[in-house]
């Protein structure tokens, strides 16, 4: 019996900690075909946790892009931001949850692509560890009661490229099955 790269890929992912790893499709780039070389996924959760703006990037109902720099936090494999609900970013949020979010290198580059849905946190210790990374990281902290009103998004990817010596280390991690 043969083995598919997607089963071969839930292999890899069952071996390491976070999502499989695989090469992203870039014909014309002279990205490896082989698994050699991939990055591992705490290249992603490092940058991440330690960057201090993000590009978050939406459409409206037209389809128009819109992409605005953010503060945020990164816990567990999530992208925490806010911002006014009246916010053009938010608007488009509230109409078509798909975003993509990258990192301000274009060398060690970092892009997700996922949804972002409110949080609206019920989960005392959720927010109790969102106020104490958000000190930790910016000096400053929401109250706990802003968790729970809107403005508050949360952002879980689908799917994410790295890369920091392209094409040699593409790298493209998947979080559901058919991405």
């Amino acid at each position: 019996m043969t083995t598919t790269k997607r089963s071969s890929n839930k292999k890899q992912a069952n071996q390491e900690t976070g999502p499989a790893a695989s090469r992203p499709h870039m014909p014309g780039y002279g990205v490896p075909k082989d698994n050699k070389g991939l990055l591992p996924w705490s290249h992603v959760t490092e940058r991440m946790a330690e960057a201090q703006n993000y590009w978050v990037c939406t459409v409206d109902r037209e389809g128009r892009p819109h992409a605005t720099p953010v503060w945020g936090l990164w816990l567990d494999d999530r992208l925490y931001f806010g911002g006014s609900p009246q916010t053009r970013r938010n608007r488009n949020l509230a109409k078509n949850p798909a975003v993509c979010v990258h990192l301000e290198s274009g060398s060690d580059v970092v892009i997700l692509h996922g949804d972002a849905s409110e949080l609206r946190a019920q989960d005392s210790s959720l927010t109790a560890r969102l106020i104490e990374a958000s000190k930790k990281k910016y000096g400053y902290a929401p109250k706990p009661e802003d968790y729970e009103n809107a403005g508050t998004f949360v952002f879980q990817p689908r799917w994410v490229l790295a890369w920091e010596q392209f094409p040699k280390d593409a790298t493209r991690w998947g979080f559901q099955d058919g991405d």
